[in-house]
């Protein structure tokens, strides 16, 4: 009679052990789930920034006036590189 009422309360504590296992495996899943859901709305705010539709870029242009300016230097066409290899 003993060996039956250890046998049931050992049968009783494996399954409330595997019960807390399930209800921790249950907490770290939710866990993962609310960090992948963060990465995800990371990403689509970066994905907006990437495609550039709602910002302005005009400050960036050149002025087309300001190059007048700058010479113009011709290219250099005599490239010849014998006298390396000598």
């Amino acid at each position: 009679m003993k060996r039956v009422l250890i046998l049931v309360s050992l049968l009783a504590f494996s399954s409330l052990y595997a019960d807390s296992n399930s209800t921790v495996q249950a907490q770290k899943e939710a866990k993962q789930l609310e960090e992948q859901i963060k990465k995800e709305k990371k990403f689509a705010q970066e994905q907006r920034f990437y495609q550039g539709d709602e910002y302005d870029l005009s400050s960036y242009e050149v002025d087309s006036s300001s190059l007048d300016s700058i010479p113009l230097i011709e290219p250099d066409y005599d490239f010849d590189m014998d006298d390396v290899y000598d």
